[in-house]
Formats: C-alpha cells, sequence, structure tokens
C-alpha cells in the first residue's frame, strides 16, 4: 500500500457498511483507525466493541494523517474543510479500496446494479469451504459472516460500485459484470455513458464474467458468461420449494453439481451461477463450489424476516430500483396467502424523479401501497423526486411521514395472511422495526 506501517486513519462516516468494513480490515493490518458518525448504529457499536474509537457527532479536531470519506460527503462538509485546512490527506472510500485490494495476490470484483451483496458473499462462502485465505469487504450483512471476514490474505472478495465510477479505482484478477441496468442518474446521463464506465471496469479486469441474460453486458469482451437462459454457466432442471431453488449446475453444456440454495427468491439462482462461473476460473471444483453455496444462508435486508406486526409476517428488503421492486415482489406474492401490504420508501430525489414511471408502473401492482417519505441520502430536496410526487401518480396509493401514521394505516389495511413488504435502502428498515409486535412488549 502507498501508506506505511505508522500511518494512521480518520473515518468519516465510519458506521456505513462499506466504511466500517474497510476501518475493521484496515485495523487488523495493523494500521491505527478511529471515525465519527452521525448517529449511533449497530455497526458504529460493533466497532466501538472491536476497540476502534468511535465518536458520535462531527469532531473539530482531526489528528490523523488521512482522512477518509465517501461519496455521500459534501464537498464542503465542515470536517472535510477543516482537514484541508489543515493540510491532511483526503481519501475517497474508493482510492482507499482499490489500495487496500492491490495487497492480495487475487482480487475478485463484483459489479452491478442488483446483486452484489448476495454474489460476494456467495463467493465468501466459497473459499471458506474449500479452506482457501480470504478476505471479504461486502456492502451488506451477510448473515453468517457480516460485512468482514477475514481468515488471510490469498484473496479478496469485494463489491465493486458504479456510484460516482468508484469501481474504476479497481483491478481485479477477476471482475463480475452482474447486470447494466442505469441507475445513479445523478452520475451518468444515460445507458451508454454508464456502458462505457462497465467496459473500463472489464478492462481493469485481467478475466471478466458476464450476464448473458443481459443485453448489453453480454457486448462485453469476456472470458466467461452465466445465466438462466444463456451462457457458459446456466442452471437446468430448476425446482423450487418456498421459494427455495436447487438446480443442477451445467458449464458449456456439461451438468457438474446439483445445489440447493437456503436463500429465498429466483434471483439467487442467477447469483449463485454468477459466484460459480468467477470461481470456476480461480481453479475451484464444483463440489467444492457447491458446499459454498449451500453454506450461504442470505443476507440482512434481502426478504429478511424480522418479526410481526398484528401477528402478519413483516420482511424487509433492499430494494429500491423499480426491476428490484418487481422482482421481490413477484417472490412475495408467490409465499403469501392473503395479500401483499407494500410499503416503500423511496431512495434519493433523483432516483425517484429519473425513474418515476417505473417506479409507478410497478408499485400499482400493490394493493393500496404505502409510500414513506423519501431518504435523501446524499441529496437536497427536490420536489418533482419527492415521494409526495410519486404518490400523486398512483391514486390507489397513501403518503404517511412517520412511524405512527404508518403503524395507523397498517392497522386499517393488514388482515390475517397477508404478508407485509418493506421494501427501500434508507432507514425504512429501523422504522420498520420500531413497530413489530415485539417492539411494544414489556
Amino acid at each position: 500500500m502507498f501508506f506505511d506501517g505508522k500511518t494512521a486513519f480518520y473515518f468519516i462516516g465510519i458506521g456505513g457498511v462499506s466504511m466500517s468494513a474497510l476501518a475493521r480490515l484496515l485495523t487488523d493490518r495493523g494500521y491505527s483507525v478511529r471515525g465519527s458518525d452521525m448517529r449511533e448504529s449497530e455497526y458504529t457499536r460493533a466497532l466501538q466493541k472491536a476497540g476502534i474509537p468511535v465518536s458520535i457527532g462531527e469532531e473539530e479536531k482531526i489528528g490523523e494523517d488521512c482522512v477518509v470519506y465517501t461519496g455521500a460527503v459534501a464537498e464542503h462538509h465542515p470536517q472535510l474543510e477543516a482537514a484541508r485546512a489543515a493540510g491532511k490527506r483526503l481519501i475517497p472510500r474508493a482510492e482507499l479500496l482499490g489500495e487496500v485490494a492491490k495487497e492480495f495476490p487475487h482480487v475478485i470484483s463484483v459489479a452491478g446494479c442488483h446483486g452484489k451483496t448476495s454474489t460476494s458473499s456467495m463467493l465468501a462462502h466459497i473459499f471458506r469451504a474449500c479452506g482457501r485465505p480470504f478476505t471479504c469487504h461486502i456492502g451488506g450483512e451477510d448473515l453468517g459472516l457480516s460485512n468482514y471476514f477475514s481468515s488471510g490474505g490469498e484473496y479478496f472478495v469485494t463489491e465493486a460500485c458504479e456510484f460516482g465510477r468508484s469501481f474504476l479505482s479497481l483491478d481485479s484478477e477477476i471482475g463480475v459484470i452482474l447486470n447494466t441496468d442505469l441507475d445513479h442518474t445523478d452520475c451518468y446521463k444515460d445507458e451508454d455513458e454508464l456502458f462505457t464506465a462497465y467496459v473500463q471496469f472489464a478492462k481493469n479486469s485481467q478475466k471478466v464474467v458476464v450476464c448473458d441474460d443481459d443485453l448489453r453486458a453480454r457486448r462485453i469482451p469476456h472470458t466467461s458468461s452465466f445465466g438462466l437462459n444463456g451462457g457458459d454457466v446456466r442452471a437446468e432442471d430448476l425446482k423450487c420449494v418456498g421459494e427455495r431453488y436447487s438446480f443442477t449446475v451445467s458449464e458449456r453444456g456439461i451438468p457438474l453439481v446439483r445445489v440447493k440454495l437456503s436463500a429465498v427468491g429466483k434471483v439467487m439462482v442467477t447469483d449463485a451461477l454468477a459466484a460459480f462461473a468467477a470461481a470456476r476460473l480461480l481453479g475451484l471444483t464444483a463440489e467444492e463450489i457447491k458446499r459454498g453455496l449451500e453454506s450461504f444462508r442470505g443476507v440482512g435486508r434481502r426478504f429478511e424476516t424480522v418479526g410481526t406486526f398484528c401477528g402478519v409476517p413483516v420482511v424487509c428488503d433492499y430494494a429500491h430500483h423499480p426491476r428490484e421492486i418487481a422482482a421481490v415482489m413477484e417472490t412475495a406474492e408467490k409465499m403469501c396467502f392473503g395479500t401483499v401490504r407494500v410499503v416503500f420508501q423511496p431512495h434519493t430525489y433523483t432516483r425517484t424523479r429519473d425513474f418515476l414511471a417505473d417506479f409507478v408502473a410497478v408499485l400499482r401492482r400493490a394493493e393500496n401501497p404505502i409510500v414513506y417519505k423519501t431518504y435523501a441520502a446524499r441529496e437536497e430536496f427536490l420536489p418533482e423526486g419527492s415521494a409526495y410526487t410519486l404518490v400523486s401518480h398512483l391514486p390507489e396509493a397513501v403518503y404517511v411521514q412517520s412511524p405512527a401514521q404508518l403503524k395507523k394505516r397498517l392497522l386499517q389495511y393488514v388482515r390475517p395472511d397477508d404478508l407485509i413488504l418493506v421494501l427501500g435502502a434508507g432507514d425504512i428498515f429501523d422504522i420498520a422495526k420500531s413497530i413489530l409486535d415485539e417492539a411494544a412488549a414489556p
């Protein structure tokens, strides 16, 4: 790395999923790390438990040499301004991740609008099952490995996020492209500009795995491909019990092994095929990969049952893109004996504005969907991208902006045999948990 062992790091927003994983990784490698976040969370508490100092709120004085920040931090953030004035080295999270990756002989980076977390987690379980020394940096909460796990320094598995073109900081042995759906329209003006970024990501990889079902991805020069409908690695003889799938993996027409997944949803089959194809390029056997895939239990906030409301199951999912929402709703509808009650929180104003018609189309499938106020993330208010504007195009929907209002509406709608499906990448997860039956218990 371009830092020496005496370098001290300060993380602004250390409680973020990716940031907290990087903080733990650097600490394990002997670096001094501390940071701050605006609110306490499970990740800030985990860091403190691991001995990493975390301040809640903004600190005025930063003594560390290097200040790490994400794209969610505004350019004129007070802490950044103070660090800049003090002559500190400012390092974007993506740049730091790229430098960390250079310390590993084998780097596997997973890119795509959907499925990065599940596929990265599956790869981590594969390496663990076959006893290979690995470190994983996951952008979500794997139910077995959390967002960071390390058993050695031979393989490095990481998510490669397209936001702000951050994935171009990675030089990989294996680059996986799950899909090329347009997102982050605050960074990319159109599909062509986004596609150009994926092409460059592929050029930064020695070997490339693409989804053959994605018409644009298959145009990218690649080493191997996967898909439900085509590609080198395919799933055949799919069977489903309770939305958990089993299938035979074939490679270039040759059946290799039968896999039974524990995680729910057909999308998990595609993610498993991606992980399988990448692992094969690294020389792993079909049986080794099977053991890893079958040990994967899922990821937090990916069709995760978090409790009940009025005795009705509450399932949370991170879906915040129209295509993701459609896939999750389809899974829920197959599992529900009554009505799927959808609660959706839009994530960022620009995404809501630019995909308004798509959000309207997919949410119209639900009966009386509840739309929670927009999670702004890094953005300033845009009326044309607000949750209220979305609801104005959905006469069957209702708008709520507080946990109390959400609870009131659910009490009106929910009936036995229903399923409450809570969707979004913002704070709707914590809001949903706050109104569960258990939360009201003495």
